[in-house]
């Protein structure tokens, strides 16, 4: 049985079609533009079908296609008439237009309970909920013409299937979805003015909704755990780290921790009914790129890892923060910034590349002790998982094993994985997790990171202090 699993990203969407081995067959892409204006993020809801139906046909002219599931970014919001007819734009999760509503709606409820309901710590514009607050009291016409809330998987499903359904990996920051009854919160939609009869019948992930053009169509999961399941993130003890743009630790966990008013780190429906913890820093590969573009932008990406190769551990002194865009998780300052500390006039650009690399390490090691769960291994993902050199730091200054994958496209193998689990080529998404290979494996050698961690906590506990 061939599976195939799509990625439907904010600005691109990929296809990977695979064999029931895991083995990857194919992979198709297409990128598209977001409207955008000030705190304005919106795009036409039908494109976002056309674009998938164009990508599926490219896939199955060459390909037989049995089974799929798509996952997509969870805050985009579709409202739609009773037939499914968009009524306005879908409002992209980035929208952050709804700033008003998420204040009410904080004032109302308070952090608290919404937390120890939805496992959401924050109230921000970009909830589902106080999305659907902003059109009811800016848009009256639209909302009298609103019978149906989609997320953009739903949309799909439904576009494809004609089946109102959902999954709760995809509704967990709604903020009117309950994460411990798996089921929708009655007083937060009571306080939005939404009907159940509004929002689709909830499913778990890797459940079949229907057939399209021969091919059957199963629930998915949110994007970070369909990446997690293409990772083989799916046992106790194992967790991911993503260091692309920014950086994603992804924290499988059977409870949801004690609301804490300092903590700001989300607690998400995992697909197995469990939960999940998500940190994320804006700044982390991000970081590395904008050294290379705004002094070395002749040179590609490795030749920096050759750079950095040559120079000590610690950098001879020189310690990055890598705040280019403020501080998330674990100390929230959105007015933190970057800077290099410890500067002589022996240092060279080499020792920048390597400092920028040390401190985004440290980044992984500070998520994951506070975080504070076992952890036995760490499934290394995106751009930073092909510099050896970076995932040796990684596993020296956290003190555990780094693994990394043969399949990069993780999303789209978790989807694909549940897509043959809904079609019944898998037994499960735990057997069919047996199948993933991984590449290499990074054990703590004996490295002294100890200085540059302690170089970092100094400089941060001094210069990211919010003013």
């Amino acid at each position: 049985m061939k599976c195939l699993g799509i990625d439907y990203g904010t600005t691109s969407v990929k296809a990977a079609l695979f064999d029931e081995n895991l083995n990857q067959i194919t992979v198709n892409s297409r990128d598209y533009t977001l409207i955008s204006k000030g705190d304005r993020v919106e795009f036409p809801a039908n494109n976002y079908i056309d674009i998938f139906k164009d990508l599926l046909t490219e896939i199955k002219s060459d390909n037989d296609v049995d089974c799929l599931a798509i996952d997509t970014q969870c805050e985009t919001l579709i409202l739609t008439d009773e037939f499914g007819n968009p009524v306005r734009n879908a409002i992209v999760w980035l929208d952050n237009r709804a700033t008003k509503e998420a204040e009410e709606i904080e004032k109302y409820f308070g952090r608290k309970k919404v937390y120890e309901i939805t496992g959401q710590p924050e109230i921000t514009a970009t909830w589902p909920a106080c999305k659907l607050l902003w059109v009811k009291n800016n848009e009256p016409e639209i909302w009298a013409k609103t019978k149906k809330v989609f997320l953009l998987e739903d949309y799909l499903l439904y576009k494809l299937t004609g089946k109102f359904v959902t999954e709760k990996t995809l509704q967990s920051s709604t903020i009117y979805f309950d994460i411990k009854k798996g089921e929708w919160w009655k007083e937060m939609l009571d306080y939005i003015g939404v009907g159940e009869d509004m929002l689709p019948s909830l499913l778990d992930s890797g459940k079949y909704v229907g057939d399209y053009d021969g091919i059957k169509v199963v629930t998915s999961g949110m994007d970070q755990v369909a990446g997690a399941i293409g990772a083989g993130v799916i046992k106790k003890g194992i967790v991911s780290e993503m260091t692309g743009t920014t950086m994603v630790v992804f924290v499988p966990t059977d409870k949801i921790p004690e609301y804490n008013i300092d903590s700001i780190v989300p607690c998400h429906y995992n697909y197995d009914g469990t939960y999940v913890l998500l940190s994320w820093s804006p700044t982390a590969g991000m970081a590395l790129k904008w050294f290379k573009e705004a002094f070395f932008k002749e040179k590609k990406m490795y030749e920096l890892d050759e750079m950095a190769e040559k120079i000590a551990i610690g950098s001879d002194g020189v310690t990055f923060l890598p705040y280019l865009c403020g501080s998330t998780m674990p100390k929230y300052n959105p007015d933190a910034r970057g800077s290099f500390t410890g500067l002589t006039t022996e240092h060279t650009p080499a020792h920048f590349v390597r400092s920028i690399m040390e401190s985004i390490s440290c980044m992984l090691k500070a998520s994951l002790d506070y975080l504070n769960v076992p952890v036995s291994e760490i499934r290394a993902m995106g751009g930073g998982a092909n510099s050896s050199l970076w995932c040796d730091m990684k596993a020296n200054l956290t003190g555990k094993s780094l693994v990394t994958l043969k399949n990069k496209e993780t999303a789209c193998l978790g989807s694909a994985i549940l897509a043959g689990v809904g079609a019944g080529a898998f037994e499960s998404v735990e057997k069919a997790a047996e199948n993933i290979k991984t590449d290499k494996v990074y054990k703590p050698n004996g490295k002294d990171f100890s200085k540059v961690y302690e170089n970092f906590e100094k400089y941060d506990s001094i210069l990211n202090i919010r003013r």
